[in-house]
């Protein structure tokens, strides 16, 4: 007979592993898996200050700093206006939240949650690629083959679906939709010998913005440096070259960070991925989940993705462990979980959405850190918030950012022609 757990979960990732380890701590027998073998490479080595109390939880906050390089802000640069650099420290932030962050090598992070989630008594394995799922019986069915084409079967009360960009679930149910609002590619690659910020700010990310769309420059521990050039996908259509070579030259065209890769050198390949924003219209359904990047990725701009993957996983542990132990009708529970991660991703997306407008470039760049300007030091605390993931349910922000929008639509009329010719070649892409 194949075995039977409580909740199965696809995927070991932070999602995968955050909801596994918890909904073990509450005595559920649960089973993890893993296509892959941990350490593997993902993308996405930026978290945000609000990761800190979910490691913590987890027991692993000691080992997310051994493995980490603190972020102390983010710090944005800009050819375009009077401001070139401003820097965003979370430290400044509305509300009480860590005054950093970490910036790790995923693939050291997601080896660390999935041994985690192995040490609570989850049954996690690796090397097993989920095949298809029968969704409609009382206990769902898991087909799964490992890396030597043997079947296997498993059967759960309950499914979570933390496969990341593998989206089983919203695959098997035609659910998963490119994002209308969103058209973006990237090209990447890991670097050594970058030059880095003096002291304390060696650690922060910087955004850089340039015609083409942003990019983004990671400092890791190990000494090297993650950068990613975040574009609209016209332009990567240009390549003549190598990917390695196109993305030195796509460097080269900001001459600050050109200047910091001065003496460095691109370690392994550089990669790509194509239009990569997507929703699943489907998050839930009869006992059965889908969290994290299974269910909805937009933009790594503002270094979303871990925190949006293990606080909707930690939320969807709590709905899990409820839905198990009741003989009562729990629609009310799935929607107001289901409201509370669209109004997490949401809080993002207005400024994702907007991030390369040049009204947001500009009101970002117009908040000059020696300004002592009460309202102006409200408005930049208020998105600080943001941008360290305090943002759901936090009603000391809401004014703010309120008037820091209306400061947007005010930016959009009084340069209204560059906004329009903005918006006109949005519209040209599909956008």
């Amino acid at each position: 007979m194949p075995p039977i757990f409580d909740v199965l979960v696809i995927g070991g990732g932070p999602a995968g592993t955050t909801i596994a380890s918890l909904l073990a701590e509450k005595g559920h027998s649960v089973c993890l898996l893993e296509k892959m073998h941990h350490p593997r490479f993902h993308i996405g080595e930026s978290l945000l200050p609000m990761n800190l109390p979910l490691f913590s939880r987890l027991g692993v906050l000691e080992q997310v700093d051994a493995i980490g390089i603190k972020k102390y802000a983010a710090e944005f640069n800009s050819l375009k206006t009077s401001l070139a650099q401003d820097i965003f420290y979370f430290s400044k932030a509305t509300n009480n939240s860590p005054a950093f962050a970490y910036q790790v090598r995923r693939s050291e992070l997601d080896e660390l949650l999935f041994r985690n989630c192995q040490k609570k008594g989850v049954t996690a394995l690796e090397g097993i690629t989920v095949t298809s799922v029968d969704l409609h019986s009382s206990a769902k069915k898991i087909q799964a083959m490992d890396e030597q084409g043997k079947a296997y079967e498993y059967n759960a009360r309950y499914l979570v679906d933390a496969s990341g960009r593998d989206t089983v679930l919203a695959q098997q149910l035609q659910s998963k939709q490119k994002n209308p609002k969103h058209k973006m590619a990237a090209i990447y690659g890991h670097f050594d010998k970058v030059t880095r910020r003096a002291g304390k700010d060696a650690g922060n990310i910087s955004i850089y913005w340039f015609q083409h769309g942003w990019i983004w420059l990671i400092p890791l521990k190990d000494g090297m440096t993650s950068i990613g050039c975040v574009c609209w996908p016209d332009y990567l259509k240009t390549r003549l070259d190598s990917l390695d070579d196109f993305l030195l030259q796509t460097i080269k065209l900001i001459p600050e960070l050109s200047q910091r890769l001065n003496y460095a050198q691109l370690d392994g390949p550089a990669q790509a991925t194509g239009n990569y924003s997507y929703q699943s219209s489907i998050m839930s359904g009869d006992d059965f989940l889908l969290i994290g990047d299974a269910y909805a990725f937009v933009d790594p701009v503002f270094s979303s993705g871990v925190y949006l993957a293990m606080q909707s996983a930690t939320r969807g542990a709590e709905l899990v462990d409820q839905v198990l132990n009741s003989t009562t009708d729990n629609r009310l529970l799935i929607k107001q979980f289901e409201q509370s991660v669209k109004e997490e991703i949401k809080a993002f997306c207005w400024f994702i959405y907007r991030f390369n407008s040049p009204a947001l470039h500009k009101l970002l760049m117009s908040s000059d850190e020696a300004s002592q300007h009460p309202v102006k030091q409200k408005l930049k605390s208020a998105v600080i918030s943001v941008l360290a993931g305090d943002a759901y349910n936090n009603s000391k922000i809401k004014l703010p950012l309120l008037a820091f929008k209306i400061l947007y639509l005010v930016n959009i009329a009084l340069e209204f022609k560059e906004n329009w010719a903005f918006a006109k070649f949005k519209s040209q892409i599909g956008e």
